[in-house]
């Protein structure tokens, strides 16, 4: 089947590659910033094998369309492998009846640089299509051979851009290279009556994970020359290369993130780990004078919160610096509001948030917060002129935009003390 291109080529949003005024590349992973700025030196592409029908997860639907915080699986590592500039293409093999449903993804979460091919009936076969649409040189086909490819599973959407940096490296010097990690359990191999025939030393063996990576030539030229039994029953991309082309794949250690979804319960800790990682900064914008108000809210976050980043930056400088933030993956924000009611810095950096198309991938809070004196004008008339940000809240919700506010009512007399109220709070 031909490949179809899907999206165009440069990023909209601001999670796959961001591109400074020179036009230098400044992505990262989607999580770390370690390998930033680093690239292999040479041309690269992805396979995606995503044809899997999810047996063992037990549920009618595709593990790798399966839902996490209301989006599907496979769209969180395509988010991870755009986010490495340097990998040129992305091309996932989905079956016939879940293209339209795969275009739907990309299209929804504005990803790009993704092609779809039809699957096969077996994972090789998949990757063998996936490998002969970047091969053949078709006249209106975006797509073109790579000197190295990346194999990586749909499932594992966890991947670090350092990883994925080291496997190509190793794989430009030694033809082909694979993470591994430790092994958890020892293996034992059964007899034929169902007793222990042997065990393995778990000392002297690895597990072999995604991603991997090849010289384009080496894997292609295995896959070429693949047995239909080994197409069938095969699972190891390493020892393909090794059986028929004689290349022996370098192993590179692994991270533990890179485990794969695989039973109903991995949904669940995966969702977990992405909340975690979403919930790890917070951005407070504020005035551009200094306030003893504001000073103590940020100092009080940072006390009570200290597992989470806390920066704060002035509001002149939003435009500016949201893209920085936006690289920092941060996903939080306080806006402040000192003796000041008509909620209009908040409804600005809103918009900005929705410019940057931050909320297509995660949710994104804002707490709107607001200083009043307690003598100045009674509390009663301040929630009124606030109460209307409720059906505002309603509406930048349908962006998945959670947005909070916080009246904190203080005394005009020497020493300050806070007496938090929420006026407004739209659940998630």
């Amino acid at each position: 089947m031909e490949p179809r291109p899907s999206g165009g080529s440069k990023p909209a949003e601001p999670g796959p590659c961001l591109r400074s005024p020179g036009g230098a590349c400044q992505a990262t992973s989607a999580y770390s910033l370690s390998s930033a700025g680093a690239e292999p030196g040479c041309s690269v592409a992805a396979v995606l094998p995503a044809g899997g029908c999810g047996e063992r997860m037990g549920v009618p639907t595709p593990k790798q369309f399966c839902p996490i915080l209301e989006r599907p699986l496979i769209s969180y590592t395509l988010q991870a492998l755009e986010r490495v500039c340097w990998i040129k293409d992305i091309v996932v093999a989905v079956t016939r009846e879940n293209m339209e449903a795969m275009d739907g993804i990309i299209q929804r979460y504005q990803h790009k640089r993704i092609s779809l091919v039809e699957s096969g009936v077996t994972r090789h076969r998949s990757i063998f299509n996936g490998l002969k649409a970047l091969a053949e040189n078709r006249p209106n086909s975006k797509l073109s051979k790579p000197e190295v490819v990346i194999i990586h599973d749909a499932v594992r959407p966890f991947v670090e851009e350092d990883v994925l940096l080291k496997v190509v490296t190793a794989a430009k010097e030694h033809g082909a290279a694979g993470a591994v990690r430790p092994l958890v359990s020892t293996v034992i191999s059964p007899s034929a009556d169902g007793c222990l025939d042997h065990s393995l030393e778990r000392a002297r063996y690895k597990a072999s994970e995604m991603p991997q990576a090849f010289l384009f030539d080496v894997i292609y030229e295995a896959y070429q020359q693949c047995s239909d039994y080994d197409l069938e029953f095969g699972t190891e991309c390493l020892q393909l290369a090794l059986k028929y082309c004689h290349t022996k794949a370098k192993l590179v250690e692994g991270s533990p993130d890179l485990w794969k979804v695989t039973y109903k319960r991995d949904l669940y800790a995966a969702e977990s780990i992405i909340k975690e990682r979403i919930s790890q900064q917070i951005c407070i914008f504020m005035g551009t004078k200094e306030n003893e108000h504001v000073r103590l809210l940020e100092e009080m976050l940072k006390n009570e919160l200290k597992h989470v980043n806390i920066t704060s930056r002035p509001r002149c400088h939003a435009g500016r610096d949201l893209q920085q933030i936006i690289l920092e993956q941060c996903y939080n924000f306080v806006c402040v509001n000192v003796m000041n009611f008509d909620f209009q810095e908040t409804q600005k950096l809103l918009g900005m948030l929705e410019e940057s198309h931050l909320s297509i991938l995660y949710p994104v809070v804002v707490v709107s917060v607001h200083f009043f004196d307690y003598n100045s004008v009674p509390f009663g008339e301040k929630m009124e002129n606030l109460m209307w940000i409720r059906e505002f809240a309603k509406e930048v919700k349908k962006r998945n935009i959670l947005l909070c506010g916080l009246l904190i009512y203080y005394p005009q007399v020497g020493k300050c003390f806070f007496a938090d109220r929420m006026f407004c709070r739209v659940q998630s």
